[in-house]
Order: C-alpha cells, then sequence, then structure tokens
C-alpha cells in the first residue's frame, strides 16, 4: 500500500459502540433490482456480497418505510414484518464479508412516481409538486397521517434491529419526504409541521427521536443511526447552506452517530448562503465535524481524493460508481495494485461485475452517470 493512503485503512469507533475496519463506506445506490413484492431478492443478495468484502461500512440502497413511500421500481421494503427473513438474510450477506450493515431508511414524499404508491396517492408535506415533476401534485398530509408515517420510521428501524442490521440511516436527503418538510419550497404549512424555520424542522427531527427510542429498545447490542442530507436546493424558495447550517446544529445535539451529506461532487462550492472561500464539505464539517463524524461523498473515483475528502475535515469516505465498475477497488488500494481499478465498464461486463438486471438497465440508460468502453 502507499503509505500516503494509510488513513483510509485505520479502524474508527462510533459513539454507539459500533467499530468499522476501515475508513471506506460503499455508498447507498438504488438497484431496483428486488421482488416485485419488496422483498429481498437472490440477485441483490449477489450484488451486495460481491462489494462488502473491501469497504467497513456498507449502506444498502434506500427501503420505504410505508406502502405510499416507495419511490423507485424494485425497491425493497420495511413496511411489514414479513420482509424480515429476505432483511435478515441480506443483513447476513453484508456482515459475513467482514462489512458492517446499514439499512437505510426512507419515505419518497412528493418524488415516487404515482404508478408505484397506493391509488396513485402521492403525498408531502404540502400540495406543492416538484420542479422535476410539475405534473404531479401531491396531497398535503394530515396531522395523523404524519405521526403515523414517524412511527412507521421507527417500526422499520425495529425490523432492521431484529434482522441483524448494525444500523439504519435517515434518509434525509436528496428531496425525499423529511427534506421537503425542512425545505421552504415543499412546506407551505401554518400548523406546527410548517410555516418559520422551527416548525419545519419539527417532522425530521421527530423522526431521529423515533428512530434513535427504537433502536435503544429493540437493538440487542451496539446499534449506529446515522442521517444523510442534502446541503442546497435550486429552487426559490429553497434549501441555502445557511438553512443547512440550521439543520446540522439541531442534529449534532441528537447524539447520532454521524452525518452523511449527499453531494455529486465533493469539491463543488455554495451557491446561497456561504461564500465560495470553501467547498460545501469543508463548510460542513467546519460546523459541526467535531461534534459528530461528517461522511464525505461525491465523485470520488481514486484512494488520493478519497484522502483529499478527509483532509477536508471528514474522517470517513462514501464511494459508489466506482464500486460498480470494480468491487474490488478497497483491495486493491491496500495491496498497492491502485492502478489495476478499472474506472470504465465494459458492455458485456454484467455478469462479471455481477450486476442485476434492474441496475444495469439503470445504468445503461443514464448517459453519462458512467463510462463504457464498447
Amino acid at each position: 500500500m502507499d503509505q500516503k493512503h494509510k488513513p483510509l485503512f485505520e479502524s474508527f469507533k462510533f459513539r454507539s459502540g459500533v467499530e468499522v475496519s476501515n475508513r471506506i463506506v460503499m455508498a447507498p445506490m438504488t438497484h431496483s433490482s428486488s421482488n416485485e413484492d419488496g422483498t429481498v431478492s437472490d440477485a441483490e443478495l449477489e450484488y451486495y456480497a460481491r462489494r462488502s468484502e473491501g469497504a467497513g461500512l456498507v449502506l444498502t440502497a434506500c427501503i420505504y418505510v410505508t406502502p405510499n413511500g416507495k419511490g423507485f421500481p424494485g425497491e425493497f421494503a420495511g413496511h411489514s414484518d414479513e420482509m424480515i427473513p429476505g432483511l435478515t438474510r441480506l443483513a447476513e450477506t453484508i456482515k459475513a464479508k467482514g462489512a458492517k450493515a446499514v439499512l437505510q431508511i426512507f419515505h419518497g414524499g412528493r418524488r415516487v412516481p404515482p404508478a408505484l404508491v397506493p391509488n396513485g396517492d402521492v403525498v408531502s408535506a404540502s400540495a406543492v409538486a416538484a420542479t422535476e415533476s410539475p405534473d404531479v401534485v401531491p396531497r398535503e398530509l394530515s396531522h395523523e397521517e404524519i405521526e403515523s408515517i414517524i412511527r412507521d420510521f421507527g417500526e422499520t428501524t425495529r425490523r432492521a434491529a431484529l434482522a441483524g442490521f448494525d444500523g439504519v440511516e435517515i434518509h434525509g436527503a436528496n428531496t425525499y419526504l423529511l427534506q421537503q418538510f425542512y425545505s421552504p419550497h415543499s412546506n407551505r404549512r401554518t400548523d406546527q409541521w410548517g410555516g418559520d424555520i422551527d416548525r419545519r424542522l419539527t417532522f425530521p427531527l421527530a423522526v431521529v427521536d423515533e428512530v434513535k427510542r427504537a433502536a435503544a429498545e429493540h437493538a440487542k447490542g451496539p446499534f449506529l443511526v446515522g442521517y444523510r442530507f442534502s446541503p442546497e436546493e435550486p429552487e426559490t424558495p429553497g434549501l441555502t447552506m445557511e438553512d443547512t447550517f440550521r439543520l446540522l446544529d439541531e442534529l449534532a445535539q441528537k447524539e447520532l452517530d454521524y452525518l452523511h451529506v449527499s453531494l455529486f461532487d465533493f469539491r463543488s462550492k455554495p451557491a446561497r448562503g456561504a461564500d465560495d472561500s470553501k467547498t460545501r464539505l469543508e463548510w460542513i464539517t467546519e460546523r459541526v465535524g467535531h461534534l459528530v463524524p461528517v461522511i464525505g461523498v461525491g465523485s470520488i473515483h481514486t484512494a488520493d481524493e478519497a484522502i483529499e475528502v478527509q483532509q477536508a475535515g471528514a474522517p470517513l469516505v462514501a464511494i459508489g460508481r466506482v464500486l460498480l465498475t470494480d468491487p474490488d477497488w478497497v483491495q486493491k488500494i491496500e495491496t498497492g495494485h491502485a492502478d489495476e481499478i478499472q474506472t470504465k465498464l465494459s458492455l458485456s461486463s454484467q455478469k462479471q461485475l455481477v450486476i442485476p438486471d434492474g441496475l444495469w438497465h439503470m445504468l445503461t440508460a443514464r448517459e453519462g452517470w458512467l463510462s463504457f468502453t464498447d
């Protein structure tokens, strides 16, 4: 191993007591490969088994906590105890390869395709369509429904603990439901769940409290609780870095194991709410990195870039796309063979790389997200 990469391979112990063997995290990536009924498929297990031997921590694709939160075709479900056997197999598969297994839990809110949810009933904080889907106007959730969804996050956490996962990550990023409640673009309510910034924080913080309560009650050992967030929105009104600082200040008081920033590029600079003298990641770690560990992510392809993320203040580094093109990325760096890492896909490499059909179709359809050699 190149000595300058050694910091990536130091162990790390979280607040909860969970310890990982290195600082590399497999980022959560949608794979659209679960069974039609929401149970874990064999193809899904094979995909995770192939990628769980190197990273210290594996974050699964997101799992919906209630039927009207399903965001993707082939997404796996966490809303019923019938899902526990499949989730148990998934946790065992990841842990058998030496990684800690963390289940990402979410509700898609107004970002769900109507065809995927019961009666096409798309819900959100307010009846405001997403910029990406202007023709889908969500129904505003009632007070009782909001409280029910909070409990659903707790119930899915219970199922994760019973299935043997090492923790859960609350998905509050990428404009899904938790972010929709915090954003002034999607939350136009005037009750206890919306209005000023304090009330817009109520729902995401209530989810955190419920998840931590369920983890404390049902986990039989150390159990991680993390939170993923997106730092800005392009809309006006929309979230700015200043809003994000307020969210981070509140989350830092919740004794979470980590905060996971969602960025397409870890070097990106703020657009609003902070100046561009620092990257978004640097602003975030400066704000709360001394209080809670930060996982950095975004267009990390090489070990040098992973070290750059650590130098920006994030002790943990999440990688995604490069684990699709080369599942042995971590091992090659650790053994000094970084020059052998594959960064492009071959159109004939699906079987060799153990990429399930649902994900393969997504990759070949998303121009520019990954490069192909033929």
